[in-house]
């Protein structure tokens, strides 16, 4: 719509992510903002929406009447017909309708999804994907996120709880994953996962930089790509075990989907470059069907930080 704005907004566990697009779709002002979501309750997190909201529209000098739409991605299992956030491993929402009271404040449409989901979107509307049909997207975080476009449409399975492949259980007696089971993807090749590695090596006496960087669950991906670059043998023999893991679930989906294009993203992937890409294209070959991955592509993300908020942008109707 000429002369309108869209709000588009990555909402994470310890930040949102805001930017503003004009009718041509290009950003004209963001602004990024630090939650501390743990403990609080879902009010709170939605009123750090509403702040975050109205500040753009502050800072930014649009006006309201001129906003045409708000989206956003979110971490968790979300209804994106109704709004509602079934669960999310990051933010107090359970069972939570979000869509309502964001519309009732700014009175415009408020679209919300998975954030990987959303972000697979994004390249695949504006990034990496663009221009393919069928879209797998693993998106390697604190956690591991997948998204799935197929026959140029994003696919959520029943009741949006579909393309959890981050779950993908690829040794029954592997690490234990938060989800509750065993050898997930997640466990081996996520931020957690390589955490988890590094700090079982360290507790065996083995020297790695890494080791002060072990705050709390993960490490930060900027410490990760210092102690590649440096090197450092811990960290790269979990990077090493990350990327195999990865290869195989990359062969697994490529039987399973045939698809066009296979795109990596999230924090880890953008903070180290083309390192992961390289490993898991060195070996997915021993795990997928010759005839089938002849023509499948393999790519990282184009969008980084902007992934979800170009999918957020793809949500809006227009």
């Amino acid at each position: 719509m000429a002369g309108t704005y869209n709000i588009c907004l990555d909402i994470g566990g310890t930040k949102v992510l805001g930017a503003v697009f004009d009718e041509k779709e290009k950003v004209v002002y963001r602004l990024k903002k630090k939650t501390k979501s743990g403990g609080e309750s879902s009010e709170n997190v939605e009123e750090v929406i509403i702040s975050v909201v109205d500040e753009i529209i502050s800072e930014s000098g649009i006006k309201k009447n001129k906003i045409h739409a708000i989206s956003a991605g979110a971490p968790g299992v979300i209804n994106q017909d109704t709004g509602i956030v079934l669960f999310s491993p990051n933010l107090p929402w359970r069972d939570y309708d979000i869509r309502t009271p964001i519309e009732k404040k700014f009175e415009v449409p408020f679209y919300i999804g998975n954030d990987v989901n959303v972000g697979v979107l994004g390249e695949f509307n504006y990034g990496a994907a663009k221009g393919y049909k069928n879209v797998v997207g693993f998106f390697v975080g604190t956690g591991m996120g997948g998204g799935l476009i197929l026959n140029g449409k994003l696919f959520t399975g029943n009741l949006f709880k579909g393309a959890e492949y981050g779950h993908m259980i690829l040794d029954p007696e592997g690490p234990l994953c938060n989800c509750g089971q065993r050898g997930c993807l997640e466990a081996f090749s996520s931020k957690q996962g390589m955490s988890a590695y590094i700090r079982q090596q360290v507790s065996r006496g083995r020297a790695s930089m890494m080791a002060d960087a072990l705050d709390g669950s993960a490490f930060k991906s900027k410490a990760l790509k210092k102690a590649l670059d440096a090197q450092d043998a811990v960290s790269m023999e979990a990077v090493d075990r990350a990327c195999h893991y990865l290869a195989v679930a990359t062969g697994n989906m490529i039987n399973t989907i045939s698809p066009d294009i296979v795109v990596y993203g999230g924090g880890v992937i953008e903070a180290v470059g083309d390192v992961f890409l390289s490993k898991i294209e060195a070996e997915v070959d021993r795990y997928c069907m010759p005839s089938i991955r002849s023509t499948v592509k393999l790519a990282n993300a184009a969008l980084g930080d902007d992934s979800v908020i170009y999918g957020a942008l793809s949500m809006i109707k227009k």
